[in-house]
């Protein structure tokens, strides 16, 4: 397990899918506004392929967000979109309703940045948020990540085009002189 200052990134357990599944992805607005597509239900008894976890595709990597103290799940994060020619990838993170506004989310994307800069030798990562989502736009910042840009209207969520900010974090700049 990776542990930060208040939660833990740790390999996904096949009892965490139950709970993420009901709380993040039977969610049509929570999944619609964290996902690049539209909401898709999936049967019961079925794989999700958001949430399944083989350990065989390289270029993503999944984790399971827990409180340190206690092992209660909060969470999921991600590093995807690694690119290992270009030392760069992307990350995401949901935390469960519950568990939101307790500063989690700073703490789970400062461990993604521990685990891509440290752990994987990349040089770059970014994210890319709905404007309006404050709490990871803050919790980006906190760990040092710098807007880079807009892409305007670039996200179709329910009924509507909204905003995407891009922000990114070079490995140089990282480190616990940028947090704030």
């Amino acid at each position: 397990m990776l542990r930060g200052s208040t939660v833990g990134l740790r390999a996904r357990h096949e009892d965490d899918i139950p709970v993420l599944r009901a709380e993040l992805y039977d969610d049509v607005v929570t999944a619609s506004r964290a996902g690049s597509g539209p909401w898709r239900p999936v049967p019961p008894g079925a794989k999700d392929p958001r949430l399944a976890v083989d350990g065989t595709e390289e270029g993503h990597v999944p984790f399971s967000v827990v409180e340190l103290e206690g092992g209660t799940l909060v969470g999921t994060a991600t590093l995807w979109g690694i690119d290992d020619h270009n030392r760069s990838a992307h990350l995401g993170l949901s935390l469960l309703p519950a568990s939101r506004g307790r500063g989690y989310g700073s703490d789970a994307v400062a461990v993604l940045c521990h685990y891509g800069f440290v752990v994987r030798g990349l040089r770059r990562l970014q994210l890319e948020t709905l404007s309006d989502n404050l709490a990871m736009l803050r919790a980006a910042e906190r760990n040092g990540f710098v807007r880079e840009g807009v892409l305007r209207s670039s996200a179709w969520v329910l009924g509507e085009f909204l905003d995407e900010v891009l922000l990114g974090l070079l490995a140089q700049e990282w480190g616990p002189d940028a947090r704030t």
